[in-house]
């Protein structure tokens, strides 16, 4: 664990205290979306999400503190570039105090998508114990600044938490499988990719093009990711050659 045992517990009791709402999603997921709330509360910020991803770096939003955080989620996946893939690929903090500066050579596309969405700031945290990392913790901020200390302390125990949840719903799937709302949660993640696999068969071309293809129809048309796979799978979108 990266903080104290007693920033621990508090961060434990934000998240214990944060009000069910009607739209929380049952099981872990619920507790991720509580804990997002309870972050996004305790920490300036915006809002707050948290991502999974798998040893490939294949995504899947896991819980978000609102919509407007959940597709700002989604949209590091559509473009393919962002601070919580960075984050997940190097076990670091990753911070962007400032979207319109450095970023903006570092994450094209992210940071300029980011901003059309009124996102000025991001900063990720990856979920991590020992060798084991699952995705990254994300912290939004709608005018640029950086992160005192004490935030990026009370910001990596949230993450130790969120990290917490997902090992203990992951043992308690594997023992009796009652985790089903993460596993519809990473169930996006694998439509994702069968339908990159429909795509790259359909075309006639390499995975990573069709991902691309993908993600470019996604973006244009203002699309969540998850849902472009799942118009694919379907046969509702088949996208063409020239497309």
């Amino acid at each position: 664990m990266t903080g104290s045992d007693g920033q621990f517990d508090r961060v434990w009791a934000l998240i214990a205290a944060e009000p069910e709402s009607r739209d929380d999603k049952p099981d872990v997921v619920g507790w991720m979306q509580r804990l997002c709330r309870a972050a996004s509360a305790a920490l300036p910020s915006t809002g707050v999400g948290v991502s999974v991803m798998d040893s490939e770096g294949r995504p899947a939003t896991v819980a978000a503190s609102d919509p407007h955080s959940a597709t700002l989620e989604d949209l590091q996946f559509t473009v393919g570039e962002g601070p919580c893939i960075d984050a997940y690929r190097t076990g670091r903090p990753v911070m962007a105090p400032d979207l319109s500066v450095a970023a903006r050579v570092r994450w094209p596309g992210y940071a300029a998508a980011a901003q059309e969405h009124g996102i000025q700031a991001v900063f990720a945290v990856p979920l991590q114990i020992g060798a084991a990392r699952l995705g990254a913790l994300d912290i939004y901020n709608d005018r640029p600044g950086s992160l005192s200390p004490e935030t990026i302390a009370q910001a990596l125990t949230f993450a130790d938490a969120a990290m917490t949840g997902l090992l203990n719903a992951q043992q308690r799937s594997n023992e009796d499988g009652c985790a089903p709302a993460l596993d519809d949660a990473l169930d996006n993640r694998f439509e994702l990719y069968q339908a990159q696999g429909m795509v790259a068969v359909q075309l006639g071309i390499r995975l990573h093009e069709a991902m691309i293809r993908i993600r470019a129809y996604a973006f244009a048309h203002g699309r969540a990711l998850s849902d472009v796979a799942d118009d694919i799978i379907a046969r509702k979108i088949v996208l063409e050659t020239d497309s």
